[in-house]
């Protein structure tokens, strides 16, 4: 019977981790731990209450000291941090001349924008991007 509440307070304290926001990731090795414990139990190894109580904190004690740091890193650290979402100063090629004020399309991080030249001059080749509005390059 012992195990199945070393169970029940597995299960309690994995999901009180998940229900706190920003939880410093303690609670899941200590879940994890007592889950053990009543696997322990549950196999038919017995233990007093008070070795019950020991190897719930050995392993409590074994697993955060040796692997929560690591495992909060390693899910906490992001992965492919974005590029600069603005894009001010990047390049793209103009397919054509482009007179001031007037729209054409251009290929763009790999899809199909509109380009609009703000400037005072027709542009080719090669323009800069002064800032994007919505699915609008503004370039010179």
């Amino acid at each position: 019977m012992a195990s199945a509440y070393w169970m029940i307070a597995g299960i309690l304290l994995f999901a009180i981790e998940m229900a706190v926001i920003d939880a410093q990731f303690y609670l899941v090795f200590m879940g994890a731990s007592a889950l053990l414990v009543g696997v322990v139990e549950w196999a038919g190894l017995s233990l007093s209450g008070a070795g019950q109580w020991l190897l719930f904190a050995v392993l409590s004690l074994v697993a955060m000291l040796g692997f929560r740091k690591r495992l909060y890193t390693h899910l906490r650290t992001p992965r492919d941090p974005l590029p600069d979402a603005s894009g001010v100063g990047e390049r793209v090629r103009l397919p054509q001349a482009l007179p001031p004020g007037e729209s054409c399309r251009v290929e763009y991080r790999g899809s199909s924008w509109t380009a609009r030249n703000v400037g005072d001059i027709t542009l080719t080749g090669e323009v800069s991007i002064a800032h994007i509005e919505g699915l609008t390059l503004h370039v010179r």
